[in-house]
C-alpha cells in the first residue's frame, strides 16, 4: 500500500474517531474513557485530546485495576494522566475481593473479575457513555459490535436491541439506568493503530518493544512471574528477548519472541503476522470457544 493511501486511510479513521468523541460530548451528560495504559486506550486518550484541544479532555478516565499489572504500564498510566492534567478514577478488583463482593478464581486470573467493578463504577459515577478501545479485527465477538452499543440497566449486551448505524448517524437514546458503550476505534486494525502511533509520535509503555525478560511457557504462551504467580514445577524459566502485543492481567497475557525495538520494526512485524494480538497472546480469551461473547453479554466490554 502506497504511503499516500496509508495517510489518507489514517486521516479518515482519525476524522471518524474525532467525530464520534464530539458526538458523544453533545449527546451525553457523563461520559468516561476506559484507560488501562495499553496502546489502544492510549490512542483513545490521544484522539480525545485532539478532538477538544485547546480545551482539556472533558471526560474522566476509568481504570479497572486487576492488581496484576506490569509495573511499566502503571508508571506510564500515571505519568500520562499527570501530563494531561486528566482525572483518573481507579476501581481496584482487590477492593471487591476484600469486602466479599468478588471471590478469587482458582486459576488466579483476574481479567474475568473486572466486570463487577466496571459495572459498579459506571453506576456509582452515573456514567451514561463509556468509551472503550475495542476493535472489530481483534476477535469474533467484537466484530459484530456497533460503534454505539446499548447496554441495559445491568450493563448487559442484547443483540436484538442494537441499532443500525447508517451514514455515520449514531443513536444514543437510552432509558434511565442504561448506558451506551462507545468504540471509536471499531474500524481500525492493529496495523492502523501502529501506523498512527508512528505518524503522531505517540509514547507507549516500554513493554510494547523488544526487551530481555525471564519467561516460562504454558499452553503455547510465554508468561512471566509476578504478583499473580509463577511457573509450575515442570515449567522451566528462560531469559529471552520478547515484547508484548497487548497489555492485560499479567497472569494471562503472553509475550511474543521479537527483536522489534522501534515502531518501524513493530509495523514490519505486525504486517507479516497472521494472528490478531488477542488470539496470539491472551489466555483469558481461550477459556472457552465463546469466552469473549459470554463476557460481552455480562457487561465486560
Amino acid at each position: 500500500m502506497g504511503n499516500a493511501v496509508v495517510q489518507d486511510n489514517l486521516a479518515a479513521l482519525e476524522a471518524e474517531a474525532i467525530h464520534i468523541f464530539r458526538e458523544v460530548a453533545g449527546e451525553f451528560d457523563r461520559p468516561v474513557i476506559l484507560f488501562s495504559g495499553g496502546k489502544d486506550s492510549t490512542l483513545l486518550v490521544h484522539l480525545a485530546y485532539k478532538a477538544f484541544w485547546p480545551a482539556p479532555i472533558p471526560f474522566p478516565l476509568l481504570h479497572v485495576d486487576t492488581g496484576h499489572n506490569f509495573d511499566e504500564v502503571i508508571e506510564f498510566r500515571d505519568n500520562l494522566v499527570e501530563r494531561l492534567g486528566a482525572r483518573l478514577v481507579v476501581a481496584k478488583v482487590q477492593d471487591w475481593i476484600d469486602d466479599g463482593r468478588l471471590t478469587e478464581r482458582p486459576d488466579g486470573t483476574r481479567n474475568p473479575l473486572q466486570t463487577v467493578p466496571l459495572l459498579d463504577s459506571i453506576t456509582e459515577g452515573k456514567f451514561d457513555a463509556v468509551f472503550g478501545g475495542g476493535r472489530r479485527d481483534e476477535e469474533r465477538a467484537r466484530a459484530k459490535e456497533r460503534i454505539f452499543s446499548l447496554r441495559n440497566a445491568f450493563g448487559q449486551w442484547d443483540p436484538r436491541r442494537q441499532r443500525p448505524e447508517l451514514w455515520s448517524l449514531y443513536n444514543g437514546r437510552h432509558r434511565p439506568g442504561e448506558h451506551v458503550r462507545v468504540f471509536p476505534l471499531s474500524n481500525w486494525t492493529e496495523l492502523d493503530v501502529w501506523r498512527y502511533i508512528e505518524r503522531e509520535n505517540i509514547e507507549l509503555p516500554s513493554i510494547y518493544f523488544a526487551h530481555r525478560r525471564e519467561v516460562y511457557q504454558r499452553d503455547g504462551m510465554w508468561l512471566t512471574s509476578g504478583p499473580w504467580g509463577g511457573p509450575r514445577e515442570n515449567e522451566p524459566v528462560t531469559e529471552m528477548t520478547v515484547r508484548y502485543r497487548t497489555v492485560g492481567d499479567g497472569s494471562c497475557t503472553g509475550a511474543v519472541r521479537s527483536d522489534a525495538s522501534t515502531v518501524d520494526e513493530v509495523i514490519a512485524e505486525v504486517t507479516a503476522s497472521r494472528l490478531t494480538e488477542r488470539g496470539a497472546t491472551r489466555a483469558d480469551d481461550r477459556l472457552s470457544e465463546a469466552a469473549m461473547e459470554d463476557r460481552k453479554r455480562e457487561g465486560y466490554f
